[in-house]
């Protein structure tokens, strides 16, 4: 299996798009410091275009073939933030609950953390109960607010 990669700006930082031959494979930070790839990967050309899209506030949800592994567990998460509606917040409770699994609060955050797709799975709608803003990517917590004050048109 090739893998391809394009590299993009965007409000949050440079992303890493990956991608093999028919889905993509991950959305990561970083790539800072590397020039935007030119490619003409078609899933890479459609998810950066999406991306695109969103970023600018012409996207709520998006429609990528993308190679989705974790556990039972972490895709009943993911599948549940994809159910978050744009512009809004749940709490990790909140998601435990949905799955029915009241007591999984802390291994919502580990899934949140396991997702290879953060903006297309969008884990930073999750908050702490509190209202708090909590744990994305990391300690990037900057990342969270930005994504939610473009969702909220603030």
């Amino acid at each position: 299996m090739t893998v391809s990669k394009l590299v993009m700006d965007s409000p949050i930082g440079q992303l890493e798009l990956l991608a093999d031959d028919e889905s993509l494979v991950s959305v990561g930070f970083g790539g800072e410091g590397q020039d935007p790839a030119v490619t003409d990967h078609r899933v890479l050309l459609e998810a950066k275009h999406q991306l695109q899209e969103y970023f600018n506030g012409e996207r709520k949800a998006f429609d990528l073939p993308i190679k989705i592994e974790g556990t039972q567990f972490q895709q009943e998460v993911w599948k549940a933030l994809c159910e978050i509606p744009y512009g809004t917040t749940c709490s990790y409770g909140e998601i435990a609950a949905r799955i029915n699994r009241p007591k999984a609060v802390r291994a919502i955050g580990q899934a949140n953390k396991a997702n290879k797709f953060p903006v297309i799975i969008p884990c930073h709608r999750v908050i702490g109960k509190d209202k708090t803003m909590t744990g994305y990517a990391g300690k990037q917590v900057d990342k969270k607010e930005i994504l939610l004050s473009l969702e909220q048109g603030l």
